[in-house]
């Protein structure tokens, strides 16, 4: 529905572009930002402005140039960008339950041993609070994490966001490089210029963003398979409730239905 811009040099695109994409039955809105540099986080060209966009996504699709990725380390650049401002890429959830309270000090309990921070866990936890100015509170590990997974919990404002990392140009380099790239963790190649690969990144992208589609029927009618009910485990979970309240608010708040 819409077009950006293309071209043989590098940093196109320099507002958002918005787009969309119909994949299995579903619209799919694509954002196409300005590419990022070094020292974005702290605000160079408009670093601040393109990463809050990305904070909003269910999948962010990095795109970088497979000839060149080798000699620019791009990859490496972005991620640590990235990582600065608090989205985590690729990443779950630590499971630790931080409990504030009003008096008590802090206790911790633990179901699995906690090997990554030092000789002495507890005291180490309890020099991080109190670092974050937490004095009282009951405090849960079900994951061995180590102190920067710790922090995250504790600070609250970290995004755990998947990212498919898409080498382009795979037409111009050779088939090992190629079969080099396409090992790497959470990457696919392509070429949009030849027009390569094209149906499996969009295959790809359908998988992390991790939809499920819902259809559904009248009463002694056929089903509608035109259109459906997207759910998203990122955003309301994949729940009937979520179902219902896609369908009509009214229904979200029946006590008992039959499904």
């Amino acid at each position: 529905e819409t077009k950006s811009e293309a071209a043989a040099y590098e940093f196109t695109t320099l507002t958002c572009i918005p787009g969309n994409l119909v994949y299995n039955g579903c619209k799919v809105q694509l954002l196409d930002l300005p590419g990022i540099i070094e020292g974005a986080a702290q605000g160079k060209g408009r670093g601040r402005e393109v990463i809050a966009v990305a904070k909003t996504s269910d999948l962010v699709m990095m795109v970088l140039d497979g000839g060149k990725e080798q000699v620019n380390r791009h990859r490496e650049i972005l991620e640590g960008e990235l990582e600065t401002v608090g989205l985590r890429l690729n990443k779950t959830p630590p499971n630790v339950v931080i409990r504030m309270k009003k008096t008590g000090g802090v206790r911790i309990n633990k179901t699995i041993q906690l090997t990554k921070l030092g000789e002495d866990p507890e005291k180490v936890v309890r020099q991080i609070l109190s670092e974050y100015k937490v004095h009282n509170a009951d405090v849960l590990f079900r994951d061995d994490v180590d102190v920067d997974q710790l922090i995250d919990v504790i600070m609250g404002n970290r995004k755990y966001i998947r990212c498919l990392y898409v080498y382009n140009k795979i037409d111009m380099v050779t088939v090992e490089e190629v079969d080099k790239l396409a090992r790497l963790p959470n990457s696919v190649v392509i070429s949009v210029h030849a027009g390569l690969n094209l149906d499996y990144m969009l295959a790809k992208m359908w998988e992390y963003m991790g939809l499920v589609r819902v259809y559904t029927k009248r009463k002694g009618a056929a089903p509608d398979f035109e259109g459906p009910v997207v759910l998203s485990g990122q955003r309301d979970g994949i729940t009937v409730d979520t179902c219902t309240s896609g369908i009509s608010k009214v229904l979200s708040h029946k006590k008992w239905t039959a499904v």
